[in-house]
């Protein structure tokens, strides 16, 4: 049955063939005597039909999916600009059309980066779509004051030397004067408050450096004590490289994705969600001793910390090693002499927000991982209270990778596994014979968003997608409001997952040929590291939400 959209080639078609019979009948293709009249017109005619048949064809396929996505054959060349930025605000202070217009250029394009610390705080739900400046004044202040509070709470309990004069520091946060400064004069954090913020004068707090990130050798599990010992049965996470394959996505549809697997698998996940609803319910507070020990984690994930954000944020980079070192005895890190100046500086705000962060979120408190998501927002963002704020507002969805219980991981690994069991059957059961089909060789990317297999220009590019498409849902912003491009990849939640799955098809020739285990799949999803193209794994996750949304969502 042709579509409604394929009605201009039928017509094409139709008003070809009539030609070429009349063309025929008039003689102008008769051969000698009129021989051959009549099959030569036919077999002009039916030739041409067919041509436009497939076209028709073509054109319909089109129809049924391939609209090119925003990020098709894209290297990022348009994201926005500060100029358009600015176009998009009222007088007052608000968007014009409630973010619409400029939710779908991030979504399309990303953010440029001197506009970045401007427009996270909207993607990260620290500020409303609908707010004018005056609400985002506020917003500013309450932010920063709460911030304080958490700041002095760490410092009340911490089990490190702070300094000499810890009483005095936190009785100069008691006193600490509240600021009603504009918005460009809110980043800084004055003197009188050194202790809460990680910045220790106006000129200081200017330099507010970006927050570094684990090594990639590092681990990227949970890392409560008692979940780092359940995920030490599991096989590591990095391994070796190996040589890339460069297949593309398959396109061969499964017929059978809403099995009576999923049906059962869409079960257990309703259980292991209300089952977790009861346990969060029933969960003790944490003591001062689940505190000390997250803060002896922070610090140590800290110090190994790598430098990868120094190129794009380079006024960061240069601080003087007399406001690394004093930062660094203002929140207790020892043991990094062997650290240049920038690095100190850098471990040091890590160990701030993270203990803030561990202080107002205490049933997640801190595990590995969680440095890998803040880092690329501090590279961004230079006050400290602005930062964390906009790390709470990525951690409300990321929070849940960090559960002991793993039931946001485990959920997320079940939708990899059933995009990847809709679209191409033959990878799926090949899984199924490895036992891998519960997909935990995406793992590491599920807890981290793949931080560890792009670079740092990729993670944001692909994070500043994910983040337009989440806030896109809390606004009620449909596709509708987007244009015929969207209509059919509606604003997901799960963007990333879609990308995770996208990452695996691609690679699926080489797994389906080569790999009979588990840890070679591991061994080359790690590989992955620094080999993607984050335009081209956009483009395959846009065209996995066009043909599967309706059926895994």
């Amino acid at each position: 049955m042709v579509e409604p959209g394929s009605t201009v080639a039928v017509r094409s078609m139709w008003a070809w063939g009539q030609f070429l019979a009349q063309v025929g009948g008039h003689g102008w293709l008769w051969g000698p005597n009129g021989a051959g009249r009549w099959h030569t017109g036919v077999a002009v005619g039916v030739t041409a039909v067919a041509g436009l048949a497939l076209a028709a064809t073509i054109l319909i396929s089109a129809q049924r999916g391939g609209l090119k996505s925003p990020w098709s054959g894209r290297k990022r060349k348009n994201p926005l600009t500060k100029q358009e930025w600015q176009s998009f605000f009222t007088t007052e202070g608000r968007l014009a059309d409630g973010g619409t217009k400029f939710l779908k250029k991030a979504r399309s394009c990303g953010v440029d980066m001197e506009i970045r610390a401007e427009v996270w705080p909207f993607l990260l739900g620290v500020y409303d779509l609908q707010s004018s400046e005056d609400d985002r004044n506020d917003v500013r202040k309450k932010n920063r004051e709460e911030y304080l509070k958490l700041r002095k709470q760490c410092l009340e309990v911490s089990v490190f030397k702070i300094k000499e004069e810890k009483e005095s520091d936190i009785s100069q946060i008691e006193n600490a004067p509240n600021s009603d400064s504009t918005e460009g004069e809110e980043s800084i954090i004055t003197e009188d408050i050194p202790m809460t913020t990680g910045s220790l004068s106006s000129e200081q707090a200017h330099l507010d450096p970006a927050t570094p990130e684990l090594p990639i050798d590092s681990d990227a599990a949970g890392s409560n004590t008692s979940d780092k010992e359940m995920l030490d049965e599991k096989p590591t996470l990095d391994l070796p490289d190996t040589e890339e394959d460069k297949s593309d996505l398959t396109h061969a549809d499964s017929s059978d994705c809403e099995s009576s697997t999923d049906k059962a698998t869409k079960n257990v996940e309703s259980q292991l969600n209300n089952t977790a609803a009861k346990e969060e319910a029933a969960l003790p507070s944490k003591t001062n001793e689940d505190f000390a020990t997250w803060q002896r984690i922070i610090r140590l994930d800290a110090l190994r910390a790598n430098a990868e954000w120094v190129p794009f944020s380079p006024t960061q980079a240069a601080v003087s090693k007399e406001t690394a070192v004093q930062l660094a005895d203002t929140v207790g890190l020892q043991d990094y002499d062997h650290l240049e100046p920038y690095r100190i500086y850098h471990a040091s705000r890590l160990v701030a927000i993270l203990e803030a962060y561990a202080m107002h979120d205490p049933e997640i408190g801190y595990c590995q991982g969680m440095s890998d998501l803040l880092a690329p927002i501090i590279s961004v963002i230079e006050a400290d209270y602005e930062a964390f704020w906009c790390f709470v507002g990525f951690m409300k969805k990321a929070r849940h990778n960090f559960r002991l219980d793993e039931v946001g991981i485990r959920r997320q690994l079940n939708l990899v596994s059933k995009i990847i069991k809709c679209k191409d059957q033959r990878l799926f059961s090949h899984l199924e014979k490895l036992q891998a089909e519960d997909c935990f060789f995406v793992y590491r990317m599920v807890v981290v968003m793949f931080r560890r297999e792009l670079t740092f220009e990729q993670t944001v590019s692909l994070w500043e997608v994910m983040w337009a498409d989440q806030t896109a849902r809390r606004a009620g912003i449909g596709g509708s409001a987007w244009g015929p491009i969207w209509l059919d990849a509606p604003p997901t939640d799960d963007l990333l997952l879609y990308a995770i799955a996208a990452s695996v098809l691609q690679k699926r020739k080489v797994i389906i040929e080569s790999y009979s285990g588990m840890d070679e799949i591991i061994r080359e999803c790690n590989s992955m590291a620094g080999q993607l193209d984050v335009w081209k794994l956009l483009d395959d996750a846009h065209n996995l939400v066009v043909t599967l949304h309706d059926r895994i969502e």
